[in-house]
């Protein structure tokens, strides 16, 4: 058999800790309808645990695992087109055949399993990337900020348009129309009807046909979420491009060099999202100043937290440490693992499974968290121990190639 590629062993450190983050992150969207995502008060005030779980999450990872993920999937996507010139593909083939499947992950994720695709998302934007992969650093991140910054005004207009509509509403004579349209909007930002809580608790724990019906009607599609958020994860897939060819995201840097991105990245990342969080709390998570809050305030905060958070994991890493090797294990097994989380938490919330939906605290949703994690952990080192893959990235990857790769043998005898 011919051996497995040479991993970049903190690449796979990297995207550990990103899966693993994400799902800290969608645990609320599994656990309660799609409103309650972005803030705790859209279905009563929250208790002083769900308050703190809340602030905890939204100042440590909300945004920032995601974005952490898809710096990680520009470094992979742009190793994968290196390696395919270096070895005589064409790399325009090769990273479009594995584009177009994941798509197809994506779209069977997304309608059969769960709202909070990302994938059938990535697929397309990582297309789109293809056409950036032979600039030159700068210009990497230069468009990649730039990409970043388009989003942040674009987002600050649906803003803006938040607060019109929201006055147009509350004017007296407003039409039913306007009225509906606010309501409409301030459903998406935690603010919904009690008409529209009971209708969404019902969906989710109804049956699994129901609830296929309900996504093909109204989850939002591959399409609009790459027009709604496209530019943002296009700008951290050219940054992580950036990362990758600059040494950043593979160790090649002093440890000075690390601690010193980590410490600013961080610290101003933190205090500026406690700022935004005690803004929230203050607005009585209003929905106006939710959306403020999470699109034009934090967006343009990420790109500077995620590169501290790259910079630490590399900086805290311990080669051949028992902890460095599990993540990087799940890391190395991250999209098995991504879906594996899809298929234990719907079945754990949803009304065809165990039918939780809705009755767990915003706290109480952590206690889910952390026993998936030690699952994760648990198995992933394990599996590749004996295979070169995990099952969803040997069946990729043979999808891709149009042939059944090899698939025994440990992959960390070549992992570094």
């Amino acid at each position: 058999m011919t051996p497995a590629p040479t991993r970049i062993a903190t690449l796979d450190l990297i995207r550990g800790v990103a899966v693993m983050g994400i799902l800290a992150a969608n645990i609320a969207a599994f656990g309660f309808p799609e409103f309650a995502y972005m803030t705790p008060a859209s279905m009563g005030w929250p208790s002083t645990p769900d308050l703190i779980a809340w602030t905890t999450t939204f100042i440590v990872i909300d945004g920032k695992m995601r974005g952490l993920f898809s710096l990680l999937f520009g470094a992979s996507m742009l190793l994968v087109i290196d390696r395919a010139e270096a070895s005589g593909e064409d790399p325009a083939t090769v990273h479009l055949r594995r584009m177009a499947w994941l798509f197809v992950f994506g779209i069977a994720h997304l309608y059969l399993l769960w709202w909070g695709d990302i994938l059938a998302h990535y697929a397309l934007v990582g297309a789109l990337a293809y056409m950036f992969a032979r600039l030159p650093v700068r210009w990497l991140i230069g468009v990649g900020l730039a990409c970043i910054a388009l989003q942040t005004v674009e987002l600050t207009t649906l803003v803006a348009y938040a607060f019109d509509l929201h006055a147009a509403a509350h004017r007296p004579g407003a039409t039913a129309r306007i009225i509906a349209n606010w309501q409409s909007l301030a459903d998406q930002f935690g603010q919904p009807s009690p008409a529209g809580v009971e209708r969404e608790l019902a969906i989710g724990r109804g049956g699994w046909s129901d609830m296929v019906a309900w996504r093909w009607r109204h989850a939002v599609g591959p399409i609009t979420s790459l027009t709604a958020t496209g530019p943002e994860t296009l700008g951290f897939m050219l940054l992580g491009m950036a990362g990758l060819r600059s040494g950043f995201l593979t160790g090649e840097w002093s440890r000075k060099r690390y601690a010193v991105v980590a410490a600013a990245g961080i610290t101003i990342g933190w205090a500026a999202y406690a700022a935004i969080a005690t803004f929230d709390i203050a607005h009585g998570f209003d929905a106006r100043y939710v959306a403020l809050s999470w699109l034009t305030l934090a967006t343009p905060l990420r790109p500077l937290t995620i590169i501290g958070y790259a910079a630490a994991i590399i900086l805290l890493a311990r080669p051949g440490g028992w902890l460095t090797t599990r993540v990087s294990a799940a890391g190395r097994m991250a999209f098995s693992n991504y879906l594996g989380t899809t298929l234990i938490c719907t079945t754990i919330f949803y009304g065809y499974g165990f039918g939780l939906y809705g009755d767990l605290s915003r706290a109480q949703l952590y206690l889910v968290v952390v026993p998936i994690w030690l699952l994760m952990l648990a198995w992933s080192k394990p599996w590749l121990d004996r295979f070169r893959y995990g099952p969803l990235e040997w069946l990729w990857r043979s999808l891709s190639r149009f042939a059944w790769q090899p698939m025994r043998g440990s992959a960390f005898t070549a992992n570094r």
